[in-house]
Protein backbone atom coordinates (compact mmCIF):
# COMPACT_ATOMS: atom_id res chain seq x y z
CA UNK A 1 0.00 0.00 0.00
CA UNK A 2 2.29 2.43 1.05
CA UNK A 3 4.72 1.53 -2.85
CA UNK A 4 1.45 2.64 -3.95
CA UNK A 5 0.44 6.05 -1.80
CA UNK A 6 3.55 6.92 -1.01
CA UNK A 7 4.41 8.30 2.30
CA UNK A 8 2.73 11.32 3.15
CA UNK A 9 4.98 12.70 5.80
CA UNK A 10 8.42 12.05 3.78
CA UNK A 11 9.74 15.37 2.23
CA UNK A 12 8.82 15.94 -1.47
CA UNK A 13 11.95 14.44 -3.79
CA UNK A 14 12.93 16.54 -6.78
CA UNK A 15 13.51 14.57 -9.68
CA UNK A 16 16.81 13.96 -10.54
CA UNK A 17 18.33 14.80 -13.81
CA UNK A 18 18.54 11.86 -16.69
CA UNK A 19 16.13 9.53 -14.63
CA UNK A 20 12.84 8.18 -15.69
CA UNK A 21 9.86 11.02 -15.69
CA UNK A 22 12.88 13.85 -15.27
CA UNK A 23 12.31 17.14 -16.33
CA UNK A 24 15.35 19.60 -16.49
CA UNK A 25 15.29 22.43 -13.71
CA UNK A 26 15.80 25.84 -14.94
CA UNK A 27 19.04 27.23 -13.16
CA UNK A 28 19.07 30.01 -10.79
CA UNK A 29 19.82 33.53 -12.13
CA UNK A 30 22.71 34.95 -10.60
CA UNK A 31 21.97 36.70 -7.31
CA UNK A 32 18.73 34.58 -6.74
CA UNK A 33 20.18 32.18 -4.33
CA UNK A 34 21.49 34.67 -2.50
CA UNK A 35 18.52 36.78 -1.79
CA UNK A 36 16.85 33.95 -0.93
CA UNK A 37 19.13 32.94 2.00
CA UNK A 38 18.77 36.93 3.07
CA UNK A 39 15.25 36.65 2.89
CA UNK A 40 15.13 33.21 4.80
CA UNK A 41 17.61 35.09 7.42
CA UNK A 42 15.53 37.83 7.74
CA UNK A 43 12.49 35.59 8.43
CA UNK A 44 14.64 33.75 11.27
CA UNK A 45 15.81 36.82 12.74
CA UNK A 46 12.54 38.26 13.08
CA UNK A 47 11.22 35.16 15.07
CA UNK A 48 13.99 35.02 17.17
CA UNK A 49 13.84 38.60 17.73
CA UNK A 50 10.26 38.37 18.97
CA UNK A 51 10.80 35.92 21.52
CA UNK A 52 13.96 38.33 22.67
CA UNK A 53 12.08 41.04 22.66
CA UNK A 54 9.15 39.21 24.93
CA UNK A 55 11.26 38.17 27.22
CA UNK A 56 13.42 41.48 27.24
CA UNK A 57 9.74 42.73 28.06
CA UNK A 58 8.88 40.39 31.33
CA UNK A 59 12.06 40.25 32.80
CA UNK A 60 13.34 43.62 32.51
CA UNK A 61 10.98 45.97 31.32
CA UNK A 62 7.85 45.02 33.38
CA UNK A 63 9.61 45.02 36.52
CA UNK A 64 11.42 48.14 36.75
CA UNK A 65 8.21 50.04 35.13
CA UNK A 66 6.25 48.77 38.59
CA UNK A 67 9.41 48.52 41.06
CA UNK A 68 11.60 51.30 40.39
CA UNK A 69 9.33 54.00 38.62
CA UNK A 70 7.59 56.56 40.70
CA UNK A 71 3.86 55.75 40.91
CA UNK A 72 2.93 59.41 39.25
CA UNK A 73 5.05 58.99 36.33
CA UNK A 74 3.55 58.15 33.05
CA UNK A 75 6.00 55.24 32.76
CA UNK A 76 4.35 53.63 35.92
CA UNK A 77 3.28 50.40 35.70
CA UNK A 78 0.27 50.00 38.39
CA UNK A 79 -0.17 46.34 40.79
CA UNK A 80 -3.48 46.19 38.79
CA UNK A 81 -2.07 45.99 35.48
CA UNK A 82 1.09 43.58 36.50
CA UNK A 83 -1.72 41.37 38.16
CA UNK A 84 -4.09 41.49 35.08
CA UNK A 85 -1.58 40.72 32.69
CA UNK A 86 0.28 37.75 34.50
CA UNK A 87 -3.65 36.20 34.69
CA UNK A 88 -3.84 36.31 30.72
CA UNK A 89 -0.57 35.16 30.19
CA UNK A 90 -2.05 32.36 32.11
CA UNK A 91 -4.87 31.76 30.22
CA UNK A 92 -2.26 32.54 26.90
CA UNK A 93 -0.56 28.92 28.16
CA UNK A 94 -3.93 27.31 28.52
CA UNK A 95 -4.21 28.72 25.04
CA UNK A 96 -1.65 27.54 23.27
CA UNK A 97 -2.43 23.97 24.73
CA UNK A 98 -5.57 23.97 23.05
CA UNK A 99 -3.97 25.04 19.64
CA UNK A 100 -1.77 22.17 19.94
CA UNK A 101 -4.15 19.56 20.00
CA UNK A 102 -6.90 21.63 18.35
CA UNK A 103 -5.16 23.50 15.45
CA UNK A 104 -2.56 20.71 15.30
CA UNK A 105 -4.12 16.99 15.58
CA UNK A 106 -7.60 18.20 14.45
CA UNK A 107 -9.00 17.39 18.17
CA UNK A 108 -11.18 20.17 19.97
CA UNK A 109 -11.63 19.75 23.43
CA UNK A 110 -14.55 21.12 25.60
CA UNK A 111 -12.96 20.41 29.00
CA UNK A 112 -9.38 21.85 29.15
CA UNK A 113 -10.77 24.62 32.11
CA UNK A 114 -10.65 20.70 34.23
CA UNK A 115 -6.87 20.40 33.88
CA UNK A 116 -6.00 24.12 34.36
CA UNK A 117 -8.13 23.68 37.87
CA UNK A 118 -6.62 20.64 38.82
CA UNK A 119 -3.64 22.71 38.45
CA UNK A 120 -5.00 25.24 40.34
CA UNK A 121 -6.44 23.28 43.04
CA UNK A 122 -3.01 21.40 44.03
CA UNK A 123 -1.30 24.67 44.28
CA UNK A 124 -4.12 26.29 46.64
CA UNK A 125 -4.03 23.02 48.63
CA UNK A 126 -0.04 24.03 49.68
CA UNK A 127 -1.11 27.87 50.06
CA UNK A 128 -3.89 26.77 52.64
CA UNK A 129 -1.30 25.20 54.64
CA UNK A 130 0.97 28.06 54.10
CA UNK A 131 -1.67 29.98 56.06
CA UNK A 132 -0.98 28.35 59.41
CA UNK A 133 -3.16 30.09 62.49
CA UNK A 134 -3.70 32.84 60.94
CA UNK A 135 -7.04 32.64 59.52
CA UNK A 136 -10.15 33.32 60.89
CA UNK A 137 -10.31 30.83 63.64
CA UNK A 138 -6.71 30.95 64.86
CA UNK A 139 -6.55 26.87 64.16
CA UNK A 140 -3.20 25.25 62.04
CA UNK A 141 -6.38 23.76 60.05
CA UNK A 142 -8.25 26.04 56.61
CA UNK A 143 -10.97 27.73 57.98
CA UNK A 144 -13.54 25.70 56.08
CA UNK A 145 -12.53 22.51 57.43
CA UNK A 146 -12.65 23.89 60.95
CA UNK A 147 -16.51 25.74 60.04
CA UNK A 148 -17.24 21.88 59.61
CA UNK A 149 -15.73 20.62 62.01
CA UNK A 150 -12.97 18.44 61.01
CA UNK A 151 -10.87 16.71 63.60
CA UNK A 152 -8.13 16.03 60.38
CA UNK A 153 -7.22 16.02 57.26
CA UNK A 154 -8.21 14.43 54.43
CA UNK A 155 -5.99 11.69 53.21
CA UNK A 156 -5.27 13.79 50.02
CA UNK A 157 -3.78 16.23 52.13
CA UNK A 158 -1.75 14.43 53.22
CA UNK A 159 1.18 15.93 51.81
CA UNK A 160 -0.30 19.13 50.86
CA UNK A 161 2.54 20.82 53.33
CA UNK A 162 5.46 19.95 51.05
CA UNK A 163 6.27 22.53 48.41
CA UNK A 164 7.79 19.89 46.46
CA UNK A 165 5.00 16.82 46.36
CA UNK A 166 2.10 19.84 45.52
CA UNK A 167 4.02 20.46 42.37
CA UNK A 168 4.50 17.04 41.42
CA UNK A 169 0.71 16.63 41.53
CA UNK A 170 0.28 20.20 39.75
CA UNK A 171 1.77 17.89 36.44
CA UNK A 172 0.22 14.52 37.72
CA UNK A 173 -3.25 15.07 38.62
CA UNK A 174 -3.94 16.68 35.18
CA UNK A 175 -1.67 14.19 33.32
CA UNK A 176 -3.01 11.50 34.63
CA UNK A 177 -6.70 12.32 34.08
CA UNK A 178 -5.60 13.42 30.58
CA UNK A 179 -3.82 9.96 30.22
CA UNK A 180 -6.64 7.62 31.44
CA UNK A 181 -9.49 9.71 29.71
CA UNK A 182 -7.76 9.75 26.29
CA UNK A 183 -6.43 6.35 26.14
CA UNK A 184 -10.09 5.02 26.60
CA UNK A 185 -11.36 7.30 24.29
CA UNK A 186 -9.36 7.38 21.26
CA UNK A 187 -8.85 3.29 21.57
CA UNK A 188 -12.59 3.35 21.10
CA UNK A 189 -11.87 6.11 18.28
CA UNK A 190 -14.02 8.81 19.31
CA UNK A 191 -13.74 12.27 17.34
CA UNK A 192 -15.05 15.46 16.19
CA UNK A 193 -18.17 16.20 17.89
CA UNK A 194 -18.67 13.01 20.02
CA UNK A 195 -15.72 14.19 21.47
CA UNK A 196 -15.92 17.60 22.71
CA UNK A 197 -19.44 16.33 24.03
CA UNK A 198 -17.48 13.74 26.32
CA UNK A 199 -14.87 16.31 27.20
CA UNK A 200 -17.69 18.68 28.17
CA UNK A 201 -19.28 16.20 30.57
CA UNK A 202 -15.47 15.43 32.17
CA UNK A 203 -15.85 19.00 33.19
CA UNK A 204 -18.89 19.35 34.36
CA UNK A 205 -18.79 16.18 36.68
CA UNK A 206 -15.67 17.40 37.85
CA UNK A 207 -17.50 20.53 38.27
CA UNK A 208 -19.97 19.18 40.45
CA UNK A 209 -17.76 16.83 42.29
CA UNK A 210 -15.78 19.82 43.97
CA UNK A 211 -18.53 21.63 44.59
CA UNK A 212 -19.34 19.21 47.36
CA UNK A 213 -17.59 19.93 50.74
CA UNK A 214 -17.30 16.08 52.03
CA UNK A 215 -14.96 16.17 48.96
CA UNK A 216 -12.13 18.39 51.12
CA UNK A 217 -11.58 21.21 48.35
CA UNK A 218 -13.53 24.47 50.04
CA UNK A 219 -16.93 23.52 48.48
CA UNK A 220 -18.28 26.70 46.98
CA UNK A 221 -16.01 28.98 48.48
CA UNK A 222 -12.97 27.16 46.98
CA UNK A 223 -9.29 27.99 48.47
CA UNK A 224 -8.84 31.68 49.48
CA UNK A 225 -6.74 34.21 51.70
CA UNK A 226 -4.02 33.11 50.97
CA UNK A 227 -1.31 34.24 52.96
CA UNK A 228 2.66 33.23 51.79
CA UNK A 229 4.33 30.94 49.34
CA UNK A 230 7.30 29.21 50.77
CA UNK A 231 7.40 31.07 53.73
CA UNK A 232 7.29 34.51 51.88
CA UNK A 233 4.04 36.79 52.19
CA UNK A 234 2.50 36.90 48.60
CA UNK A 235 1.26 40.31 49.13
CA UNK A 236 4.91 41.54 48.92
CA UNK A 237 5.78 44.05 45.36
CA UNK A 238 9.32 41.54 45.03
CA UNK A 239 6.65 38.38 44.99
CA UNK A 240 4.57 39.63 43.15
CA UNK A 241 7.17 40.64 40.57
CA UNK A 242 8.90 37.00 40.77
CA UNK A 243 5.42 35.23 40.54
CA UNK A 244 5.09 37.14 37.32
CA UNK A 245 8.66 36.99 35.96
CA UNK A 246 7.88 32.99 35.72
CA UNK A 247 5.07 33.45 34.76
CA UNK A 248 6.17 35.17 31.58
CA UNK A 249 9.07 32.97 31.48
CA UNK A 250 7.28 30.00 31.41
CA UNK A 251 4.87 30.84 28.66
CA UNK A 252 7.93 31.93 26.40
CA UNK A 253 9.36 28.83 27.48
CA UNK A 254 6.23 26.54 26.64
CA UNK A 255 5.86 28.81 22.96
CA UNK A 256 9.23 27.44 22.14
CA UNK A 257 8.59 24.16 23.23
CA UNK A 258 5.14 24.10 21.30
CA UNK A 259 7.22 25.64 17.97
CA UNK A 260 10.20 22.92 18.68
CA UNK A 261 7.34 20.10 18.30
CA UNK A 262 5.20 21.42 16.39
CA UNK A 263 8.37 21.39 13.29
CA UNK A 264 9.61 17.88 14.62
CA UNK A 265 8.43 14.92 12.65
CA UNK A 266 6.44 13.92 15.81
CA UNK A 267 4.01 17.67 15.06
CA UNK A 268 4.08 16.23 11.13
CA UNK A 269 2.65 12.99 12.05
CA UNK A 270 0.14 15.06 14.13
CA UNK A 271 -0.82 17.29 11.09
CA UNK A 272 -1.02 14.65 9.14
CA UNK A 273 -3.55 12.75 11.80
CA UNK A 274 -5.73 16.33 11.65
CA UNK A 275 -5.93 16.21 8.16
CA UNK A 276 -6.07 12.59 6.90
CA UNK A 277 -6.05 9.74 10.17
CA UNK A 278 -7.33 6.99 8.07
CA UNK A 279 -4.07 7.50 5.74
CA UNK A 280 -1.99 7.77 8.38
CA UNK A 281 -2.72 4.16 9.72
CA UNK A 282 -2.59 3.01 6.54
CA UNK A 283 1.22 4.40 6.29
CA UNK A 284 1.84 2.68 9.28
CA UNK A 285 1.42 5.04 12.30
CA UNK A 286 -0.17 4.42 15.18
CA UNK A 287 -2.71 7.89 16.02
CA UNK A 288 -3.49 6.54 19.43
CA UNK A 289 0.20 6.87 20.55
CA UNK A 290 0.24 10.20 18.99
CA UNK A 291 -2.56 11.74 19.99
CA UNK A 292 -2.21 10.33 23.47
CA UNK A 293 1.20 12.32 24.12
CA UNK A 294 -0.12 15.42 22.47
CA UNK A 295 -3.27 15.27 24.68
CA UNK A 296 -1.71 14.66 27.96
CA UNK A 297 1.17 17.05 27.53
CA UNK A 298 -1.31 19.65 26.17
CA UNK A 299 -3.31 19.31 30.43
CA UNK A 300 -0.28 19.54 31.72
CA UNK A 301 0.75 23.13 30.65
CA UNK A 302 -3.08 23.55 31.30
CA UNK A 303 -1.92 22.19 34.68
CA UNK A 304 0.88 24.22 35.14
CA UNK A 305 -0.68 27.39 34.25
CA UNK A 306 -3.36 27.21 36.74
CA UNK A 307 -0.57 26.58 39.38
CA UNK A 308 0.65 29.61 38.55
CA UNK A 309 -2.59 31.49 38.46
CA UNK A 310 -3.30 30.99 41.84
CA UNK A 311 -1.54 32.47 43.82
CA UNK A 312 -1.44 35.75 41.58
CA UNK A 313 -5.58 36.06 41.27
CA UNK A 314 -6.21 34.76 44.91
CA UNK A 315 -8.74 32.50 44.60
CA UNK A 316 -9.34 29.00 42.98
CA UNK A 317 -13.14 27.27 42.95
CA UNK A 318 -15.59 24.97 41.01
CA UNK A 319 -16.21 28.23 38.67
CA UNK A 320 -12.71 27.33 36.75
CA UNK A 321 -14.60 23.74 36.10
CA UNK A 322 -17.58 25.29 34.50
CA UNK A 323 -17.81 24.41 31.14
CA UNK A 324 -17.96 28.50 29.84
CA UNK A 325 -14.64 28.55 30.87
CA UNK A 326 -13.39 25.71 28.44
CA UNK A 327 -15.34 27.07 25.80
CA UNK A 328 -13.52 30.42 26.44
CA UNK A 329 -10.52 28.68 25.91
CA UNK A 330 -11.39 27.41 22.61
CA UNK A 331 -12.67 31.41 21.45
CA UNK A 332 -9.50 32.29 22.52
CA UNK A 333 -7.59 29.92 20.10
CA UNK A 334 -9.96 30.63 17.07
CA UNK A 335 -9.63 34.43 17.39
CA UNK A 336 -6.46 34.61 17.23
CA UNK A 337 -5.65 31.77 14.71
CA UNK A 338 -5.41 28.23 15.04
CA UNK A 339 -2.64 25.97 14.07
CA UNK A 340 -0.22 29.23 14.71
CA UNK A 341 1.19 29.16 18.27
CA UNK A 342 1.17 32.34 18.41
CA UNK A 343 -2.27 33.31 17.66
CA UNK A 344 -4.09 31.70 20.60
CA UNK A 345 -1.62 33.81 22.89
CA UNK A 346 -2.70 37.30 20.69
CA UNK A 347 -6.04 35.75 21.24
CA UNK A 348 -5.72 35.15 24.77
CA UNK A 349 -5.01 38.72 25.46
CA UNK A 350 -7.28 40.41 22.92
CA UNK A 351 -10.34 38.61 23.95
CA UNK A 352 -9.39 38.80 27.86
CA UNK A 353 -8.30 42.90 27.40
CA UNK A 354 -11.68 43.25 26.01
CA UNK A 355 -13.60 41.63 28.83
CA UNK A 356 -11.64 43.50 31.22
CA UNK A 357 -12.59 46.46 29.65
CA UNK A 358 -16.56 45.72 28.90
CA UNK A 359 -16.90 44.06 32.48
CA UNK A 360 -15.98 47.12 33.92
CA UNK A 361 -17.88 49.71 31.73
CA UNK A 362 -20.69 47.94 30.46
CA UNK A 363 -20.63 44.57 32.62
CA UNK A 364 -24.00 43.48 30.77
CA UNK A 365 -23.25 43.37 27.17
CA UNK A 366 -19.88 41.57 27.49
CA UNK A 367 -21.19 38.01 26.77
CA UNK A 368 -23.35 39.28 24.08
CA UNK A 369 -20.20 40.97 22.19
CA UNK A 370 -18.18 37.52 23.25
CA UNK A 371 -20.72 35.45 21.01
CA UNK A 372 -20.83 38.25 17.88
CA UNK A 373 -16.90 38.08 18.49
CA UNK A 374 -16.93 34.14 17.73
CA UNK A 375 -19.41 34.14 15.02
CA UNK A 376 -17.70 36.66 13.35
CA UNK A 377 -14.31 34.76 13.51
CA UNK A 378 -16.13 32.03 12.40
CA UNK A 379 -17.90 33.51 9.15
CA UNK A 380 -15.80 36.03 7.88
CA UNK A 381 -12.11 35.61 9.48
CA UNK A 382 -11.09 31.86 9.82
CA UNK A 383 -7.66 32.49 10.02
CA UNK A 384 -8.52 34.53 13.39
CA UNK A 385 -6.31 37.64 14.09
CA UNK A 386 -2.97 36.36 13.15
CA UNK A 387 -4.85 35.15 9.90
CA UNK A 388 -5.01 38.83 8.85
CA UNK A 389 -1.37 38.60 8.27
CA UNK A 390 -1.76 35.43 6.22
CA UNK A 391 -3.82 37.39 3.42
CA UNK A 392 -1.77 37.51 -0.08
CA UNK A 393 -1.59 41.12 0.34
CA UNK A 394 -0.23 41.80 3.78
CA UNK A 395 2.46 39.09 2.86
CA UNK A 396 3.60 40.83 0.00
CA UNK A 397 3.81 43.83 1.46
CA UNK A 398 5.93 42.29 4.72
CA UNK A 399 8.03 40.44 1.95
CA UNK A 400 8.88 43.74 0.25
CA UNK A 401 9.29 44.96 3.77
CA UNK A 402 11.81 42.14 4.67
CA UNK A 403 13.67 42.50 1.27
CA UNK A 404 14.68 46.19 1.91
CA UNK A 405 15.81 45.48 5.34
CA UNK A 406 17.99 42.74 4.07
CA UNK A 407 19.10 44.50 1.02
CA UNK A 408 17.64 42.30 -1.69
CA UNK A 409 16.41 44.14 -4.69
CA UNK A 410 12.61 43.15 -5.81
Amino acid sequence: MSAIMGDPLAPARSPVAGGEGARQLPLPRAGEGRGDGRRVNAGFLRRWTGVVVAFAVVAILVPIANLLVPADSVFHLSDYAVQLVAKIMCYAMAALAMDLIWGYTGILSLGHGVFFALGGYAMGMYLMRQIGSDGQYRLPMPDFMVFLNWKEFPWHWALSNSFVAQMALVVLAPGLLAFVFGFFAFRSRIKGVYFSIITQAMTFAAMLLFFRNETGFGGNNGFTDFKRILGVPIATPSMRMTLFVITGCTLIGFFLLARAIVGSKFGRVLQAIRDAESRVMFTGYDPLRYKLAIWTFSAVICGIAGALYVPQVGIINPSEMTPAASIEIAIWAAVGGRATLVGPIVGAFFVNGAKSVFTQYLPEYWLYVLGAMFIAVTLFLPGGIVGLFRHPKVLALLRRSADREAGVSP
